[in-house]
């Protein structure tokens, strides 16, 4: 059943501080920055808030987190079973499983093993973790993502969180590598298709074929400097999906100019008629 989903990047100016993780080759460490953002509403406030919008669940990216103490989560969890909203999905947005530097592979690994922990602390049915930069025709590279993400699916199917990753980065940035990656991994490990990250002449078949394999799909549009989308190139992206047979989560993608909620609004008006139907 196909139903409306947001992720939290659709609302980057709204959420407060940015916290990107970045690794630091000299000191072999994790770093975070800070972008500063204005804060509208506090990220224990969304479920309530996307209730009151009509989606059915939410996608956090990691960055949002204010805090990731054990009494946070637990609160986090609690405003999502009060607003009766889905967490669907932790989206970690750091990460390279097919780092050659054995260091960073191996601080990766943990960091996102610690990540989810985290998911489950809080309540997230699944986390999406990048498969990797490396280049998409890497076959070792393909080899050392998918171990990592088989150690990663185990580590979470103990902890009740289902490990996906995504067409995000470089290593699942072809239809083709996305599979094969997803043929060695089994049953084990999820996927999402993003629109906006196929591209080229095979970017619809690509969509195509990666959407039944997929429990959402992020419904990111082009737009133009009015943050107005491109609606017939939207539409073959969603038409694709369709008719592949997905039926998961339509996650709402808005990064365009002015007001984020009146920009999803627009988003939705061309995908709700692609929900249930």
């Amino acid at each position: 059943m196909s139903y409306l989903s947001v992720s939290t990047w659709s609302l980057h100016r709204l959420l407060g501080p940015l916290r990107w993780t970045v690794w630091n080759s000299a000191s072999g460490t994790h770093e975070t920055q800070v972008q500063e953002q204005p804060l509208v509403h506090e990220l224990l406030e969304l479920p309530a808030e996307a209730a009151k919008r009509g989606f059915a669940a939410v996608e956090i990216c990691h960055f949002h987190f204010p805090s990731t103490e054990a009494a946070y989560l637990a609160r986090l969890r609690g405003a999502f079973a009060a607003a009766g909203v889905s967490l669907d999905t932790l989206l970690l947005d750091y990460g390279d499983l097919t780092s050659t530097d054995g260091r960073r592979a191996m601080a990766d690994l943990e960091f996102a093993k610690r990540w989810i922990d985290v998911a489950a602390a809080c309540g997230a049915k699944r986390i999406r973790i990048i498969a990797g930069e490396a280049p998409p025709t890497d076959e070792d590279a393909i080899r050392r993502s998918a171990s990592a993400l088989g150690e990663l699916a185990s580590y979470g199917d103990d902890r009740n969180v289902r490990v996906v990753t995504e067409n995000f980065k470089a290593l699942t940035s072809t239809g083709s590598s996305s599979l094969r990656l997803l043929e060695r991994t089994g049953e084990e490990v999820g996927f999402i298709t993003d629109f906006g990250n196929y591209a080229g002449e095979k970017k619809y078949e690509d969509i195509a074929l990666l959407s039944p394999r997929s429990v959402s799909v992020h419904a990111k549009a082009n737009y133009d400097e009015a943050g107005l989308p491109e609606e017939e190139e939207f539409r073959r992206c969603l038409d694709a999906s369709r008719r592949s047979g997905f039926d998961g989560a339509y996650v709402l993608i808005y990064d365009g100019p002015g007001d984020m909620w009146e920009g999803l609004e627009r988003v939705r008006r061309i995908v709700e008629p692609y929900v249930n139907t």
